[in-house]
């Protein structure tokens, strides 16, 4: 058997076929599944509020996380992150998957599923300042004009739970707050998709927020022992599916997607979440709300949409 020679390229060598694209549904798949679990998350959080404390459930939901997490991302082979990758890591998963847990349990133990919902939803505006400040994204006038009025509409959210007595102003604060740490963490994480996947990623910052978490491991023990079993598997739910599957759809969509894009699509949460807690707890955000909830909806179709670029054709021209 002879050898194939191991000569430099020619000019009459094929080149090196390129690597096969993904298929254009599976981003628009990713994000589908990501919007639908999350706005599960938000009923679930708020069916489980009687049965566990904010920083227990977060605890629970992050360790189940982590496990399922962790035997999908293992079988891939070990990440190592350079010592500036693990900053990020770190951060994302103490202000992610910690913080935004935690102050989320604790605002919907004071605002309905619906509302808080559309409150998370202030970030797309912080995620796409961000970008265009350090991920160098374009800032295109739709995109500003659909922020703007999705912000308005977050803005009429908040004020129609003002004078609402079943709702508290700590839990439009508490999930504002969510916002703010989710947007700084998309940003960080963008970066990260170009050398680390998305599963790998996943697992290693729902795993630094479990470890965050830790100091509640006594009180989850003792509410998941007075717990019925419905809620223990509802705990579970929140761990693999809006945790373990819908944050590494997450992190796959925005390694093909832009963040400041991808971040108005989650403007889809609040209509799914609505319609979910009316059938699975019987609430529904003040009516003053819905109308805010309309605006933001405004406000992603205009932002989505992408301005004309005109090309020069500089070829000669029939006289």
């Amino acid at each position: 058997m002879t050898s194939t020679p191991t000569a430099g390229p020619t000019a009459g060598a094929a080149p090196a076929p390129a690597a096969p694209a993904p298929a254009a549904w599976l981003p628009v798949a990713a994000v589908a599944v990501t919007l639908v679990l999350w706005a599960s998350a938000f009923v679930a959080i708020r069916h489980l509020g009687e049965d566990f404390s904010p920083g227990a459930l977060s605890l629970g939901r992050l360790l189940v996380g982590a496990l399922c997490l962790g035997v999908v991302a293992l079988s891939r082979g070990l990440p190592r992150p350079t010592g500036r990758e693990w900053v990020s890591i770190v951060a994302i998963g103490v202000l992610w998957y910690g913080v935004y847990n935690v102050a989320l349990n604790e605002g919907e133990r004071r605002i309905d599923a619906g509302t808080a919902s559309m409150l998370i939803q202030v970030s797309p505006v912080l995620i796409a300042l961000l970008a265009a400040v350090f991920l160098a994204e374009r800032f295109t006038g739709f995109l500003a004009l659909g922020l703007a009025l999705a912000f308005a509409g977050v803005g009429l959210i908040g004020w129609s739970t003002s004078d609402d007595p079943e709702h508290d102003a700590l839990g439009v604060v508490l999930c504002l707050v969510s916002a703010v740490v989710y947007s700084i963490s998309v940003i960080l994480q963008k970066p990260l998709m170009a050398r680390i996947g998305a599963v790998h990623l996943t697992w290693l910052a729902c795993t630094v927020g479990a470890i965050a978490c830790l100091p509640w491991l006594g009180t989850l023990l003792s509410e998941a022992g007075d717990a019925p079993a419905s809620s223990i598997w509802w705990v579970v739910y929140l761990g693999v599916f809006p945790t373990a599957i819908a944050f590494s759809t997450y992190a796959y969509a925005l390694k093909t997607m832009t963040a400041s894009s991808l971040g108005v699509t989650t403007y889809l949460v609040p209509p799914i979440t609505i319609l979910l807690g009316l059938v699975f707890l019987d609430e529904v955000p003040p009516a003053m709300a819905y109308a805010g909830g309309v605006l933001a909806l405004v406000g992603v179709a205009v932002a989505r949409r992408k301005p004309k670029v005109v090309v020069a054709d500089d070829s000669p021209q029939p006289a």
